[in-house]
Formats: C-alpha cells, structure tokens, sequence
C-alpha cells in the first residue's frame, strides 16, 4: 500500500504519496488539495486507492500465467529453504503449465472457472500428482496477490480438487497395481545381466534383498556398510540433474538417515563386489576413476556435484574423495539412469518381465517381507516411508498370500473337529 502525507503551505493543504515509476523505483508525487485538512486527507485516500487500483491492472496487463509461474520459481521457490528435489519437482510442474494454453493466457485474465475446468481435465492423472499442481498454483498466485501485487486476489481458492474415483468392474479380471518378480524371475535378471557384464547388475542386486531406491543405492559408499552388523546405512540419494547437465548427490526422499539390515546373501555378494573392484583398480592402473563431489553454490542453493578423476588428472583443492558401492569397471560412479535404462531393456528381453521396472524391486522386497508375516512398522522403517499407512496402502496387494494361510487355519481347526 501506498504511503502518504499532507502539509500546509500557505492557506493550501497538499497531499503526497509514493509511486513507482517505469524503472521501478519509488518517487514521491505531491498535489494540490483544498484550504481544509479534513477534505485533502479524503483526496489522499481516494488518490492513493485509484493508484492501487490502477497498478494492479498496469502490472498484470501484459504478463501470462506462466511468466508468473518462472517468477515464483526463481523469487521465492529458489531462495527457499526446500530441498533441491522440491525445488526440481516444482520446476518442472511450472514448464508442464507453461506449454498448456492455460500458461500462455494473460494473468488478469485467468479465472477460478479456468481453473476448475483445467483440473477437471486431469482424468488420466493420479491424484498425487494432481494435488502437487494444486500446490504449486496455489502457492504461485498467493505470491502473485502478495508480495508483487499483480492480482487482486488467489482464484485458487475457489477451485475444488475433486477426488479421482475409481470405476468398480463387475467383470474384469483383478488388475495386479505393481509388478512383483518371483525368485525365478530374479534369477533370470542376474544371469542375463552376468552374461552381458552389465554394471547394472550390483545395484539390482542390492535393491532386491534391500528395498532401497534407485537413488539410494547408487549414492551408497563403503562407508555406509557395516559387515559386522550386517547393516547400510541411508543417508543420500543420487540424481541427475537434467537442467544443470550435472550428476549430484542430496538428501534421501523424506530427509531423514536409516538403517536397513541385510543377512548372509547380500553380505557376501557385497565382499565379492569390494574384492572385484580391488583387482579393477590393480588392473587399470593410473587408468583407474576415484569419484569425488564438490559443493557448489548457485541462486542461493547449495549442490554436491559429482566427478571421476583417474591418477593422470588433476583433482580441484575443492573436491572430496567418496567411495561408492556401485562403480563401473574402470571406477567411475553408477548413474541413476544407465540402471533404469537396462531395467527398460529387462522387461523387454526377458520373457514375462512386461511392466518391470527398478521400483519393482522395491515392491518385490515389501511384498516378500510381509507375506513371510513382518511387522508393517519394521517394514515401513526398512522402506523410509513417513507412515505406516502408506506401507500398507500402496502394498496391499503384497498380503495375499498371509490372507490366504488365514483363511486356511479354518481348515485346521474343521480337520481337528473331526
């Protein structure tokens, strides 16, 4: 809101207030009133409420929804204390937008019935997602209203997130949610991947007797491994930050640090691992890639890239030295997606694998977990999940083998009867 005053100069009162110019900076303009106070501070209010009212049209006459939805991202997301994940999440809603008709027409001009009709568009769409758009719109137009004063008000507010419903099918055959993979199947996967030499291979692995996400067991180091307790330790997450053109490691999902015990299988196929890399390293010589992160810093936020330097290169002051599980034959760190690119490849060569994906392995270990009777609070602790009820929803299906030997102690008890 404007800021302003009246003074006397002789029998005539004057009232002044800010303005901003074309450049954007505030300038105070003074104007004739009247010989009464009373009646010139009456003019100071009216004159101060049409200047609102006109900078508000003035400033959104031109700018789309989308030119919003960048200012946001680069005025209040990016110099925000969220995550650099949430902060990509949210970016990348904002180009989703922009490419819509919906971002291309003119702020002024977007109403909540533009809006609802959007939304009700998203038939296709889970509803996690539909509720992050929610959330971005939301927070892009309240930043809008307030702190720039391009809209008078959020029309988000009067747009009804209305809740997908499933359609029941009266003669449909059960639709399996997740693709889940036998011991079989797992066994074809290693051989196939062994066969081909694949790099691809000791994160699977690792996924499967752990549930870890893919990020998750990319940004594993030796140092998170303990053999004597037979235990990892979860600390980050890596990803590739398709913006930047730069690998990068962060915080895990839910920014929180966990422990995920393992038994003898995956003791012993991490030892081989260690081993093997050992005799890489003996084998490539001078050749061989030492990883390293280097903390840098843009637009206020803070990033670990990720670097592989053989002994023949030399290594920035800057950089520190991690050592990842995961490694290619010559060193050099495993990408996020050279693994779900082969996964891509699995579910296409392995007959039977239609659907498998990296995240199946995830699910494979949940749904062995609790068939087998785990506890779901061990299990959502194992996962990192942030409660217990998402463990159980989205793994339901996972309980029908338990549900099955419910039923049949029924059968127990008729055979004990007689």
């Amino acid at each position: 809101m404007a800021k302003g005053s009246v003074r006397k100069k002789g029998k005539k009162w004057y009232y002044r207030f800010y303005v901003e110019d074309e450049s954007g900076n505030r300038v105070q303009k003074e104007y004739p009133g009247t010989e009464s106070k009373s009646e010139t501070e009456a003019l100071l209010r009216k004159a101060m409420e049409n200047y609102e009212s006109c900078r508000f049209v003035a400033k959104a006459s031109n700018i789309t929804l989308g030119d919003m939805l960048t200012q946001w991202i680069d005025e209040e997301v990016v110099p925000s204390s969220r995550s650099n994940g949430t902060v990509r999440v949210y970016s990348h809603i904002v180009d989703c937008i922009k490419a819509l008709p919906l971002g291309r027409r003119k702020l002024r001009t977007v109403k909540a019935e533009h809006l609802q009709k959007y939304f009700d568009s998203l038939t296709n769409v889970s509803a996690m997602r539909i509720y992050s758009y929610a959330a971005v719109l939301r927070g892009a137009f309240r930043f809008a209203v307030f702190p720039k004063q391009l809209i008078t008000f959020n029309p988000m507010q009067y747009v009804n997130i209305r809740a997908k419903h499933n359609d029941y099918a009266l003669f449909e055959e059960e639709d399996k949610k997740f693709t889940v993979i036998t011991p079989e199947q797992f066994k074809q996967i290693t051989e196939y991947l062994q066969v081909k030499k694949s790099p691809a291979l000791l994160p699977i692995k690792i996924a499967y007797y752990t549930g870890l996400r893919l990020g998750e067991v990319c940004a594993l180091t030796w140092q998170d491994i303990d053999f004597d307790e037979q235990r990892c330790t979860v600390r980050r997450s890596m990803i590739y930050d398709g913006k930047r053109k730069t690998s990068e490691i962060g915080p895990t999902k839910r920014s929180k640090v966990r422990t995920v015990d393992f038994g003898d299988t995956l003791s012993n196929i991490l030892k081989e691992a260690k081993a093997q890399q050992q005799n890489d390293a003996k084998r490539y010589k001078e050749l061989y890639k030492r990883n390293y992160y280097r903390q840098v810093k843009e637009d206020n936020r803070t990033y670990y890239d990720l670097y592989a330097f053989d002994e023949t290169q030399p290594i920035p002051d800057d950089d520190t030295p991690v050592s990842f599980v995961c490694r290619h034959s010559d060193g050099k760190f495993i990408r996020p997606q050279l693994v779900s690119s082969t996964c891509r490849r699995l579910s296409k060569e392995i007959e039977g694998l239609d659907g498998f994906h990296f995240h199946s392995l995830r699910h494979t270990f949940t749904s062995n977990l609790l068939a087998k009777g785990a506890a779901p609070k061990d299990v959502q602790e194992l996962l990192g999940h942030s409660d217990v009820n998402l463990t159980m929803n989205v793994y339901a299906h996972a309980t029908k083998e338990t549900k099955r030997s419910c039923v049949r102690l029924l059968d127990v008890l008729e055979n004990e009867d007689e």
